[in-house]
């Protein structure tokens, strides 16, 4: 058993300490998740202290300890999408666009563009594969799906990715 396991062993046996250390250990990958749904740093900050409190009510509902991480991961995507969805709106950060136009940012701008243009499922799926290095067994956890399945749809949304950045002319090359 890993000391994450142990932890959340604790944190659902209603020690707060562990449940804290554990949103330490993995509120970067949650930053970094909300940060790409919302391209706003306040609303990712936001989305993590929503996520930490829904995590903390659900805690006894974990059933595998080993999966601690793709459960807290599912609870801020499916917070994101939400959000979105009630918002019905995509913002491009502020940050992006007032960044100097040099190639690098170009490039991340045309990707991030892109992604934008993906399906919902598309676009989580390359999050989970590539922005938070996901394997693809815990992608399929998480999705709820076999694994067979996710490696059809990250083959789709590479496809699907690689013709966006076509359209635009990008020189990015997925």
């Amino acid at each position: 058993m890993s000391v994450d396991e142990q932890l959340v062993k604790d944190a659902i046996k209603g020690d707060d300490s562990a449940f804290l250390r554990l949103m330490q250990l993995y509120k970067i990958d949650l930053y970094k998740t909300a940060l790409s749904y919302f391209r706003n740093e306040e609303e990712a900050i936001e989305a993590i202290q929503e996520v930490t409190y829904r995590a903390y009510k659900n805690l006894k509902s974990i059933r595998d300890t080993a999966y601690f991480k793709t459960w807290l991961t599912r609870i801020m995507i499916n917070y994101c999408n939400d959000q979105l969805k009630k918002n019905k709106r995509i913002v491009l950060g502020e940050e992006i666009l007032n960044k100097q136009g040099n190639e690098e940012n170009h490039t991340r701008m045309e990707l991030k563009d892109a992604m934008l243009g993906l399906d919902d499922r598309s676009r989580e799926i390359l999050m989970l594969k590539y922005f938070n290095d996901m394997k693809i067994k815990d992608i399929a956890s998480t999705m709820k799906c076999p694994e067979g399945t996710v490696k059809t749809w990250l083959n789709k949304a590479l496809k699907a990715l690689r013709e966006k950045l076509e359209q635009k002319g990008g020189d990015l090359h997925v």
